[in-house]
């Protein structure tokens, strides 16, 4: 399947892509995930032969790629505005590939009436894109990018444009169609929502480099590093110091911990006290890591109360199963095999 070793790439003299190597097996959905300018997007060009690297190589199924045209590629690249011909009808959009690659009538005809089908579009042939709505147009662009029986799908930031509601409803339906699809894909965005509900492995992009790659689950509970977990949202992040195999300080305390993350002792890390996590009130009292909590705002979240308590100097958020007034002191604590101490 595909892969790519070591791809450096500069943007404007500056290096964008720092050794980027990973690879894509048959069936599976790869997410790119990282914060706008990270890369992705440029990633997915050099994959796609829009853009050349300064130096690393694109294989598929061991034949090297790197300088192959893009049109001899046979890769699907479906954009984040969809670039559906606006003068064209759904039809004519998904043909325009198909057409490109010399297909005959007769197959582009049976393509193309497969493709609506697969899409539940049938009635929609005819219609001009323009006055089609936000899904269905993504519905058209995915057809249109899967039509030519691509090696390989590519999608840049397919919601991005869209609202959240609407992002929210499409979610499951796209997993669906791109896992039916068979296809290896590559699916870049910088939503972690997007990229837990669709992924079956993640990829995490920061300053140019490949942070951390896994299953969703594993990212989540097992953040590589104190970048992964605040731009996953994953909870507190205080600043400490590893005094001991199992013993970090911080301006929290003292806190014992099951797990340094291999980090030698005297290291700089950062606690992470995940929300979900924490003890309040009596029940925190009876366990080590002992706090004393001032609470500052309770909100409503549905599931939870979401709390705001002041530690000395330091914010902290928790969760709580009912509300809590404010400003009332509330004992709290996280349980040693919950907390995690990560390198900066």
């Amino acid at each position: 399947m595909l892969r790519v070793e070591e791809i450096f790439k500069d943007y404007d003299g500056k290096p964008l892509l720092k050794g980027i190597s990973f690879e894509v097996q048959e069936g599976e959905l790869v997410c790119l995930l990282g914060s706008s300018g990270s890369g992705k997007s440029t990633m997915l060009r050099i994959i796609a032969g829009l853009e050349k690297p300064e130096s690393g190589k694109v294989y598929w199924n061991d034949v090297e790629y790197t300088d192959k045209p893009t049109h001899e590629r046979d890769f699907g690249l479906m954009f984040q505005d969809y670039a559906l011909f606006p003068h064209r009808s759904v039809a004519e959009n998904i043909a325009f590939g198909l057409r490109m690659a010399r297909r005959s009538k007769a197959e582009i005809d049976s393509l193309v009436e497969k493709a609506l089908k697969s899409i539940h579009m049938q009635e929609f042939a005819n219609r001009p894109v323009t006055e089609l709505s936000g899904g269905e147009q993504q519905r058209v662009a995915l057809a249109r990018a899967l039509a030519p029986d691509p090696h390989l799908l590519m999608l840049d930031e397919p919601l991005g444009a869209l609202d959240h509601n609407l992002r929210t409803e499409l979610l499951k339906d796209l997993r669906k169609r791109l896992h039916d699809s068979k296809k290896p894909v590559i699916y870049v965005t910088h939503d972690q929502e997007e990229a837990f509900a669709l992924a079956d492995r993640l990829l995490l992009l920061h300053n140019g480099k490949l942070v951390q790659e896994g299953v969703p689950e594993t990212v989540f509970t097992q953040p590589a590093n104190a970048w992964v977990a605040s731009f996953l949202g994953l909870g507190n992040l205080v600043p400490a110091r590893l005094v001991g195999p199992n013993l970090v300080e911080s301006e929290l305390g003292q806190f014992e911990l099951y797990a340094s993350q291999a980090l030698s002792v005297s290291s700089e890390c950062m606690l992470l006290l995940r929300p979900e996590d924490a003890l309040i009130g009596e029940e925190a009292s009876r366990f080590p890591n002992h706090l004393r909590a001032i609470v500052q705002d309770s909100v409503f979240q549905g599931e939870f109360y979401r709390l705001e308590v002041l530690v000395g100097q330091t914010l902290l958020q928790v969760h709580s199963p009912q509300a809590v007034e404010i400003n009332q002191p509330l004992p709290l604590t996280w349980p040693t095999n919950k907390l995690q101490c990560l390198p900066v």
